[in-house]
């Protein structure tokens, strides 16, 4: 059963060949959705979708999908994260169901972080499905019309399906082929690892080229402007699969304290310039951690203001 389909803003935009730019917002541990809609509007019109994440690090916050919605409510295009991590395939399903009678129209398909990390680490991983499942059944449910067990669903999800890639973690020899696995799940767009190591990152994006990748899925490329050089080491000594040179480090430190964030988005920015004339990067996705009112400049600055209407 084929299903009529309307292609979300970000969707159109990364079509029509113009550079795509979406940024994120963690929910709040709390029920307040003031907080969800006052980070959406510091950046709603310098993106073309905002994700929403889903219990990021484990530690239990508003659901994804409430975010969603209450940015969808304010005019602001959202983008659904769903991890694994704490649904098995009959929550999965439901939820999906949930954000499309929304018309939540875009979805990134997460395994997410494993709960020892976060406030309840006696806490059960699910995994039912892995990430690269759920966007079979994201795929499934939306081009054929069909839950898991065969029925019909009324009403099919109308949604663009995203997944992540991390050009970063090793072996080096995998990420590739594991970016051509989640191409074949039927994943239409890739946000990527944040980004410190150029170079790694164009021998990654050049071997995805060379395998014709990239003309079959849309690569964001994930950037997080560092606030400090205090950040630059944790991130590079205490998170799993972040590379950051050291080079990077030191140019932080070189500049004195209170100077140390417009480093970190100077590099931020000018990281987005180098990598916007690199073939294969359809996009960016800008992940400023608690620091959106950064994101229009970074915007701006990198030669990607305004956003196009399509």
């Amino acid at each position: 059963m084929s299903t009529l389909y309307t292609a979300s803003n970000l969707e159109k935009v990364l079509k029509a060949g113009h550079i795509g730019v979406t940024s994120e917002c963690g929910p709040p541990r709390g029920s307040d959705s003031e907080e969800v809609r006052k980070k959406g509007l510091l950046i709603k019109d310098y993106v073309d979708a905002i994700n929403v994440t889903d219990n990021q690090t484990a530690m239990t916050r508003m659901s994804s999908l409430a975010a969603c919605i209450h940015l969808k409510l304010i005019g602001i295009e959202p983008v659904l994260q769903m991890v694994t991590r704490d649904r098995n395939r009959v929550a999965l399903q439901s939820d999906i169901l949930g954000a499309a009678s929304f018309d939540i129209p875009n979805m990134l398909c997460l395994s997410g972080d494993h709960q020892s990390f976060g406030d309840c680490a006696q806490g059960q991983n699910v995994h039912d499905l892995d990430s690269m499942q759920l966007v079979q059944t994201v795929r499934y449910m939306r081009d054929e019309g069909k839950f898991l067990g065969g029925d019909d669903i009324k009403r099919p999800p109308k949604i663009f399906v995203g997944a992540a890639a991390n050009p970063f973690a090793d072996p080096f020899e995998i990420r590739v082929p594991r970016l051509a696995k989640k191409i074949a799940c039927g994943a239409e767009f890739i946000q990527t690892q944040c980004i410190y190591n150029l170079d790694k990152f164009k021998e990654w994006i050049k071997r995805a080229n060379e395998r014709g990748l990239t003309e079959k899925t849309f690569i964001m490329a994930g950037m997080t402007p560092m606030k400090s050089v205090g950040m630059a080491k944790y991130m590079k000594n205490r998170v799993p699969g972040m590379d950051v040179p050291d080079e990077i480090i030191n140019r932080l430190a070189s500049v004195p304290k209170d100077k140390q964030a417009q480093e970190g988005i100077d590099i931020c920015v000018e990281h987005i310039q180098e990598l916007k004339e690199i073939k294969g990067v359809s996009g960016f996705h800008i992940m400023a951690i608690e620091w959106e009112e950064k994101v229009p400049e970074i915007v701006e600055r990198s030669g990607l203001y305004p956003r196009p209407k399509v």
